[in-house]
């Protein structure tokens, strides 16, 4: 079973000549999810990581999975206001704007090894905004995890030239319409 077969691609979603690549329909494969999941933690397993972290919200999904496989905790890194304790944040730009990612303070302990999880990486600037994050809670990002990397828009390049380590099961090159 190939993961990539069990990506829906949907064109012109969110926008016309864009192509939206959805992962409900992996989720809904148990098989194929169960296999992602699987694939992903093993990839990351040699990395000495202490917590799994994943951006809200598909990073919850395949972040508590991975983190689950690997007996590890798992970080919730969340958008502004949506945590009830006190936060560290980072801002970040988006092509129509700019958001905010936080997590709890406490949620690192000095020198934890963080695996950060999320679904796709396009351009980077999230992916980027939740490493600032585990940096100024004084946690070691070890690695990047995603089911879906797009090449072309350079997310997972820019975190390589950070010297970050960065897996995907699947690469699209074929973003537009």
């Amino acid at each position: 079973m190939k993961i990539d077969d069990l990506i829906r691609t949907v064109p012109d979603y969110p926008k016309p000549g864009i192509v939206f690549f959805d992962i409900t329909t992996l989720l809904k494969d148990a098989k194929g999810f169960k296999q992602a999941i699987k694939k992903l933690s093993t990839l990351c397993s040699t990395l000495k990581i202490d917590k799994v972290a994943g951006i809200e919200a598909r990073g919850f999904i395949f972040g508590s999975a991975i983190a689950f496989e690997l007996g590890l905790g798992f970080i919730p890194i969340r958008k502004k206001g949506k945590l009830p304790a006190k936060t560290i944040g980072c801002n970040y730009d988006l092509e129509y704007g700019s958001d905010r990612l936080e997590l709890h303070e406490d949620a690192i302990i000095h020198g934890e090894r963080i695996l950060l999880v999320d679904d796709l990486i396009a351009t980077g600037g999230t992916a980027i905004a939740a490493s600032n994050i585990i940096k100024n809670c004084r946690g070691i990002l070890v690695g990047c995890a995603f089911i879906i990397d797009l090449p072309g828009l350079g997310g997972s390049q820019k975190l390589k030239a950070f010297d970050i380590n960065v897996v995907s099961l699947v690469q699209f090159n074929k973003i537009q319409n």
